[in-house]
């Protein structure tokens, strides 16, 4: 194996010293008109608010990967004036890895956050890595990190063919992380493009290909992060053949809910919006990804529905071709009431309901003669089931209960007629 080459780094003592050589001062100011230049640009380019999911402006100035970019290439293009100048350099020894590591954590944590939005991991990651890189930077400063490097550089074994050290694994996965990040990033944008300004059919439809590209694009990242860290990918077979063994048993649950959710997006059987009724629990979709869909009901609760159950089971969709629903309520009237008279005004007084909808009209059906009066039902038809049945249905019997009061008609209540039999009728006992 090569020896990595040796990068010149500071020792403690030049440390100390850099803070105190007359060019600190000069090497302060100009460091400091280079982050005001770089805030500045950013916050030109980024106007008055930040874009949704940015990765390069965050909520604020500096916590995006614009900033921290930015103010690494000023000074180090500073730093170049300078030594052309002759003015002998301390403090840029300092600046400079201090600002690649601040890039570095901005970069990993932005593509994070955009790439797993919903994820509670990702605040435990970007702790993580901001130790990590605070670290590496305090200790390459003060020479101990090379110090580390080169000792772990000496912990070597055979492995196969090739002889690996302690180091080599650790800058092996440092560039596993650099590609995954920058894959990520990658799809994270064109995810991001798919997806802006979809509804409805068109959001489900690129959901489709955003998945896909995703998928794509973490497994070819995946391929370039290995065999940038040197592993050999012709033995990747043999653990395909396995995967795909674990995949056809103890996997088949979890590959029929990916291949069904790529169905369903693909078929737009169900959408984002829809008023679903799933395995007893019926609410609006509100997400669908590759595995499962979330389905959330008026009362906030919302249930995790593999997909597998939306392709295996039926589903009652309110909404697939058609969002109008009907509804129905039921009202009984007295057997002497005049319903000739009375249905067109139940059917107006149905329609001053704000949530039913005017065409088409409401209805009114004499659909029993129940034996304590003639049975009413009364049909209206809404075109937002998301917003619930219950609400309107309530307001519709509230404007016919007002009108039969205004009309003076009957609203029967149970009753049973009692005969009294003669005494001589009475029947001898036994």
């Amino acid at each position: 194996m090569t020896q990595a080459p040796v990068i010149p780094v500071l020792t403690l003592d030049e440390f100390l010293s850099a803070l105190t050589h007359p060019s600190a001062l000069i090497e302060s100011g100009v460091v400091l008109v280079c982050l005001a230049l770089a805030w500045l640009a950013v916050r030109v380019l980024r106007g008055p608010a930040s874009p949704e999911r940015s990765i390069w402006y965050g909520r604020r100035i500096v916590d995006g990967v614009l900033f921290p970019m930015l103010a690494l290439g000023l000074a180090y293009l500073a730093r170049r004036l300078l030594l052309g100048w002759g003015v002998p350099l301390a403090m840029f020894k300092i600046v400079l890895p201090v600002l690649m590591s601040f890039a570095s954590i901005r970069l990993s944590v932005r593509v994070l956050t955009v790439a797993f939005p919903e994820s509670r991991v990702v605040r435990l990651v970007e702790r993580t890595i901001s130790w990590l890189a605070w670290l590496a930077v305090v200790g390459w400063i003060t020479g101990v990190l090379p110090e580390i490097l080169n000792e772990l550089d000496d912990i070597r074994w055979k492995l196969g063919n090739s002889v690996v050290s302690v180091r080599s694994l650790l800058e092996g996965a440092l560039s596993v992380g650099v590609v995954m990040v920058i894959t990520l990033w990658i799809s994270a944008a064109l995810e991001n493009q798919l997806l802006k300004g979809a509804t409805g059919d068109q959001l489900s439809l690129r959901m489709v290909g955003a998945n896909l590209v995703r998928t794509l694009l973490t497994f070819v990242g995946l391929l370039l992060a290995l065999s940038s860290a040197g592993i050999d990918l012709s033995a990747l077979s043999v653990l395909g053949g396995a995967v795909g063994v674990g995949v056809g048993f103890g996997l088949q649950r979890l590959a029929s809910n990916y291949v069904s959710g790529f169905v369903i997006l693909a078929e737009r059987s169900v959408r984002i919006g829809d008023t679903v009724l799933v395995d007893g629990f019926e609410g609006r979709i509100t997400k669908i990804t590759t595995r499962y869909t979330v389905i959330r009901a008026l009362n906030g609760r919302e249930a995790i529905v593999p997909n597998e159950l939306l392709i295996t089971q039926r589903v009652e969709n309110c909404s697939l071709a058609d969002p109008k629903v009907l509804v129905s309520t039921v009202v009984q009237v007295g057997y002497g009431s005049d319903l000739d008279a009375l249905f067109p005004q139940i059917i107006e007084a149905v329609k001053s309901v704000p949530r039913v909808l005017q065409d088409p009209k409401p209805g009114v059906l004499l659909s029993n003669f129940a034996a304590d009066g003639l049975e009413l039902t009364i049909t209206f038809w809404i075109i937002d089931p998301e917003n619930g049945q219950g609400g309107v249905r309530s307001e519709v019997n509230l404007a016919v209960w007002r009108l039969l009061n205004r009309l003076g008609v009957e609203i029967p209540f149970p009753q049973r007629v009692v005969q009294l039999l003669p005494a001589s009728a009475t029947p001898p006992a036994a």
